[in-house]
């Protein structure tokens, strides 16, 4: 099938890991559809290229706002038109609810296309005290409602399903971003049994105050390991000084995503805290290295308890507890996850399953 695939940002080349998953699944899809990706805001050029066989038509928009994004708009709808006229799409795909997911939906309206949109991050939630997701002001919920009219609706979990309260089924198909079982595979001789991890974005939604506070907790034995920068950084490293815990908490900034894996490997558990979570793919990266996760009810944690535990969110003695127990059967728990994401979450499985989806519509 001819598909048109619509992303806010896309790999600029092999090396550029802008949004993992994405590179991933492109190559994959690529494979069997002939994939043409319409990449909105990055990278920074509007020079079309090839990338994991995809033919890719970035617009260049960047952080462009107000009037700029009407234009964006319709720049984003005549290119679909130009390359529809050369080689008709048979289904479009956009990832995200928002803008993408609005675009899609409008052309393939006007083109007699049928749409897909794909719900992966905080577009159904309004965290206003944090100042986190879409549902917060008027404009950017009428853009979700304009994507929540594709002709199918992808939500990435259960939990992410939960929040189209009132919609039928008979649009909706969940299907995870699966994991890369050949990238992340488990290593036991690395594994440090008193060494904790956490990977994501250091902003509000990931709520690492309360990982911290958590961590103050556990025995003084513990080290924890914290990958990822953002705006958040330095008060972090404030509260963890005046936690007295700043000695076994190692802040490493970013890790290129090839090392990903070397750092799941040498822990005994991953730890998440976020208040949301459309998935949150660390989870099963962690698995597919045989590293259970202690975390919040959120995302695919939420609802699978293969993967590791959930506890409330921003509760940090639940999480503490969470952790602790994690820890004195970290194998076994870690066997379990292995297993569950080798049988439910390869990435070969999340191409298999939105084919199936275009099939549907084609």
């Amino acid at each position: 099938m001819n598909i048109g695939y619509l992303l806010p940002g896309f790999s600029a080349h092999s090396d550029d890991w802008a949004i993992p998953v994405q590179q991933e699944l492109v190559g994959l899809l690529a494979q069997r559809h002939l994939l043409r990706v319409i990449a909105l805001r990055y990278p920074h050029t509007a020079t079309q290229y090839t990338l994991n066989n995809a033919e890719v038509y970035p617009l260049g928009a960047g952080q462009v706002r107000g009037i700029g994004r009407f234009r964006l708009w319709r720049k984003a709808l005549a290119l679909i038109r130009q390359l529809h006229a050369e080689t008709p799409f048979d289904v479009f795909h956009a990832t995200w609810a928002d803008e993408t997911g609005l675009i899609g939906v409008w052309a393939g309206r006007e083109l007699g296309i049928p749409s897909v949109v794909s719900i992966v991050g905080g577009e159904l939630v309004g965290l206003r005290e944090i100042g986190y997701g879409l549902q917060r002001g008027a404009f950017s919920r009428w853009i979700v409602r304009q994507a929540l009219k594709a002709d199918r609706l992808i939500p990435i979990s259960p939990y992410q399903r939960r929040f189209l309260r009132g919609m039928t089924d008979e649009r909706l198909r969940v299907v995870p971003f699966g994991v890369d079982i050949t990238r992340f595979v488990p290593d036991e001789t690395q594994r440090d049994p008193n060494r904790l991890l956490h990977v994501g974005s250091l902003v509000p939604v990931k709520d690492q105050t309360t990982l911290l506070r958590a961590f103050a907790h556990l025995p003084s034995s513990l080290h924890l390991d914290i990958i990822g920068t953002g705006i958040t950084e330095n008060t972090l490293r404030t509260l963890a000084q005046r936690l007295n815990i700043h000695q076994r908490v190692n802040f490493l900034g970013a890790v290129p995503y090839p090392d990903l894996q070397g750092y799941y490997q040498r822990s005994a558990l991953h730890v998440l805290s976020s208040r949301h979570e459309g998935q949150g793919l660390v989870t099963l990266e962690a698995a597919a290295c045989g590293i259970p996760t202690a975390g919040t009810a959120v995302g695919i944690l939420a609802d699978d308890s293969e993967l590791g535990m959930s506890v409330p969110i921003g509760d940090d003695v639940a999480l503490a507890g969470g952790i602790d127990t994690m820890l004195n059967g970290a194998s076994a728990y870690g066997r379990h996850a292995l297993e569950r994401v080798h049988n439910a979450y390869r990435i070969e499985q999340t191409v298999e399953q939105i084919g199936a989806v275009y099939r549907e519509l084609y």
